[in-house]
């Protein structure tokens, strides 16, 4: 297995947000992507993550091959990457390593022992979501960075109209009001006000995936989980699954 990646960004980023909510996962690679799919040690997150192998300049995977690894030795690793740098990945099967190697101003040679795992496989949980909007990245960090001074929670209210976004706390409350991206279609199939509660902790390490895109897809219902979608066409999808808080936390 050898893939040759001609912009670190996209993993480098990737795996920053990543590694905020899970720390030793499998990746899986297959003949059209990369992929992660893991649950956070609190069973509340769930990342999905995928390269897609047309975001290589070279990728030889000729079978299915999965590795373990320590995300946080990862990102420490890509960190040391400079922007115009080429990283060579070669899996060596003998010493259970991952070699990484940067190809630029100066070439850097790095090993990363694997891991072993017993877990088994995540699966995606089928969600229906009756609340869809798409969102400008910006917009919706910064409105969750108001909430936070504010509570540990915050309230997603969906209608034709946009996300109301609220956070309540013992002498303070706040709220914004977000529309969405560039007039795309808001789905509210409920008719009404749909409505739920998240945790502000997960939703600022779920929010860093804006530094991937300029927009965000945000899907919910009553009382739901949350989805949070970045996509970056024919090169890379992070999405991230959010419990939500009970209603009468």
């Amino acid at each position: 297995m050898r893939f040759v990646l001609a912009e670190p960004k996209l993993l480098k980023d990737s795996i920053g947000v990543i590694s905020d909510l899970v720390s030793d996962v499998k990746m899986k690679f297959d003949s059209d992507k990369m992929e992660i799919i893991a649950m956070d040690p609190a069973n509340v997150a769930m990342v999905i993550y995928r390269l897609l192998s047309s975001s290589f300049v070279e990728y030889n995977v000729k079978s299915l091959e999965t590795i373990v690894v320590s995300l946080d030795n990862l990102k420490q690793i890509l960190n040391r990457s400079k922007s115009s740098d080429n990283i060579i990945f070669e899996l060596d099967e003998k010493k259970n390593k991952l070699k990484i190697e940067f190809k630029g101003e100066t070439n850097k040679h790095f090993n990363l022992s694997l891991l072993d795992s017993h877990e088994k496989d995540q699966k995606v949980p089928e969600l229906k979501f009756t609340g869809v909007i798409e969102l400008n990245t910006l917009l919706f960090n910064e409105a969750i960075d108001d909430m936070d001074i504010i509570s540990d929670s915050i309230v997603f209210s969906l209608n034709e109209d946009g996300l109301l976004i609220e956070s309540s706390g013992n002498t303070s409350d706040a709220r914004a009001h977000l529309v969405s991206l560039d007039g795309a279609k808001i789905i509210c199939e409920s008719g009404s006000m749909i409505k739920s509660k998240y945790s502000i902790e997960y939703l600022k390490k779920i929010a860093k995936g804006g530094k991937l895109a300029n927009k965000v897809l945000v899907k919910f219902g009553d009382d739901y989980p949350l989805q949070v979608e970045y996509k970056i066409k024919d090169k890379l999808h992070l999405t991230t699954i959010l419990a939500p808080r009970v209603s009468n936390d």
